[in-house]
């Protein structure tokens, strides 16, 4: 058999051997491609490249493996465009709806949980656990480790409660040095302000400021901060109010260390012959009930559900059971005008705040007749720090409170306050202020929790003038996360929380702000090791 190709190329003949037969002659079409089909073919090319590219896109951006040729493209995109699933996806799909089967219901008592993922690895070789116990192991341990570290956290905190409650080593060793040394030293109990500049201490024309604290150190670096950051130190004169057992130290302190050119006065409580049981009664059953002092220096764990909790409510109630807030000494500044009836304004301090600014120009705010120069403490760029209204400070499920207060309206801060004592006089602030503490200890401290505040947002209302936030910064002791170039431009910075700049527990980076107002010359400070590392 023979095949014979036409010159053309146009047909195929297939001939016996001998070639006399032609058994089958083929004709050959001729190869031609029209102009509509070519157009038709580019045009559905034109439809499909996008989704073509499209997918291929999108599969190599999911995958976390890269091809790097056509073939391993081929590959994974073969699969999809014949509607098949990769084994991953189902796995991954499959483990999906055994979470979800799992998710709820209780953990079989017999089921051992793991210590380690290590150790889960192990038994699941070791066992040949099917993909639902595997499940059921996960959920147990992730529940294991989140209740293990919510009780940490909770003991943390409670750990930074007494250490924010103790006195440090070096402050108490301080305190009974001078003590030691008002005894036996002349110098230390010479009279404060010496008689010559007794006047000083009821003239109007001196810029007065009060401090009441039992902090030797904290007074000194209060003190220090404003003579030195003033542009008329002499124009100032600061009232020390301690009580009676800090008082020898305290006077020792400023007696041996004057903060000249100012004019400093060291008096205790005892001193002062206003502060009678008769004035302050309800002040004197918050010291001396049962029920209030073990509230505040009781086992705080055993009253607290801490599976009905947050760490963060935790640490609220554990401030606000802080020992101070039962201390006379801190609830003095609302019996300011009566402990200084000669005064006409004064600027009150807290023991925890460095002055950073010449604060004279307080004396020149006008007050617009109101009692208390304040900032407000529920607008400003830290919205942790400066969001407080009155549903923070208060129970407004307790029916009195529901009744005479508004949740929405806004708080004010204690540490830096101008107090007008005129227009104070002739208000019923205190009477206010004590009828409220009332309520609150026959309510079993059920309207509010945390210490002095509440009860001065209450009398205050109606008599606040706030003032421009740059004069007190406040969260430093509480917020780690304080910007500290807006620490700079403050006047006054208040470390107010438990985290005190004397304390260990205190912020590292906001520390120097209040040590560098500490002369660790001084021989009492460098023998007691203060802050000593």
């Amino acid at each position: 058999m023979q095949l014979h190709f036409s010159p053309s190329m146009r047909s195929i003949t297939i001939s016996s051997n001998n070639g006399f037969i032609d058994l089958m002659k083929i004709k050959v079409a001729a190869c031609h491609i029209s102009y509509r089909t070519l157009f038709h073919t580019i045009l559905i090319l034109a439809f499909l490249l996008p989704f073509v590219f499209i997918l291929t896109a999108l599969v190599t951006l999911e995958g976390v493996n890269k091809c790097s040729s056509f073939d391993c493209l081929g590959r994974r995109l073969g699969p999809r465009l014949l509607g098949r699933v990769d084994d991953s996806t189902r796995l991954v799909r499959d483990f999906y709806k055994i979470l979800n089967e799992v998710k709820t219901g209780d953990i079989p008592s017999a089921l051992k949980l793991p210590d380690s993922f290590d150790q889960l690895v192990s038994d699941m070789r070791n066992n040949q656990y099917d993909a639902k116990t595997f499940a059921l192991m996960l959920r147990g341990m992730m529940e294991k480790f989140e209740r293990e570290i919510r009780q940490s956290k909770f003991s943390e905190l409670m750990n930074k409660h007494f250490a924010a409650s103790s006195i440090p080593k070096g402050i108490h060793c301080l305190s009974l040095r001078l003590t030691d040394e008002y005894s036996s030293n002349a110098h230390a109990r010479k009279q404060l302000p010496p008689p010559e500049l007794l006047p000083t201490l009821s003239d109007n024309s001196y810029h007065h400021f009060i401090v009441s604290t039992d902090n030797i150190l904290a007074a000194s670096v209060v003190v220090t901060s404003t003579v030195q950051s003033s542009q008329k130190p002499e124009n100032i004169v600061f009232h020390v109010i301690t009580d009676k057992k800090t008082y020898a130290g305290m006077h020792s302190w400023f007696a041996l260390n004057p903060a000249s050119p100012a004019i400093v006065e060291v008096r205790g409580i005892h001193q002062f012959d206003w502060l009678t049981r008769e004035n302050v009664p309800v002040l004197e059953a918050v010291e001396n009930q049962n029920g209030i002092r073990n509230y505040y220096h009781g086992n705080h764990f055993s009253e607290t559900n801490l599976s009905d909790t947050n760490p963060r409510k935790f640490a609220s109630t554990l401030q606000a059971r802080s020992p101070k807030y039962i201390s006379l000494l801190n609830h003095l500044r609302i019996y300011i005008p009566e402990l200084f009836p000669n005064l006409d304004k004064v600027v009150f301090l807290d023991d925890d705040v460095v002055v950073q600014r010449d604060l004279s120009p307080l004396w020149e705010i006008d007050l617009n007749g109101k009692v208390n120069g304040a900032v407000e403490t529920c607008r400003g760029e830290d919205e942790w720090v400066m969001s407080k209204h009155f549903r923070n400070y208060f129970n407004f499920s307790h029916p009195l409170i529901a009744q005479h207060l508004d949740p929405d309206e806004c708080a004010w801060a204690y540490g830096m306050n101008v107090f007008d004592l005129r227009m104070w006089r002739a208000t019923n602030i205190r009477e206010t202020y004590h009828t409220w503490l009332k309520e609150n200890l026959k309510s079993n401290l059920t309207m509010w929790k945390l210490g002095t505040l509440p009860p001065a947002l209450i009398a205050f209302k109606g008599h606040i003038h706030p003032i421009d936030p740059s004069w007190h910064m406040l969260g430093l002791g509480y917020q780690n996360k304080t910007d500290v170039e807006s620490v700079k431009q403050a006047a006054v910075i208040h470390y107010n929380g438990q985290s005190k700049p004397w304390l260990q527990i205190g912020f590292e980076h906001l520390r120097p702000f209040w040590t560098k107002y500490i002369n660790y010359s001084n021989d009492f400070v460098r023998n007691c090791h203060i802050l000593d590392s």
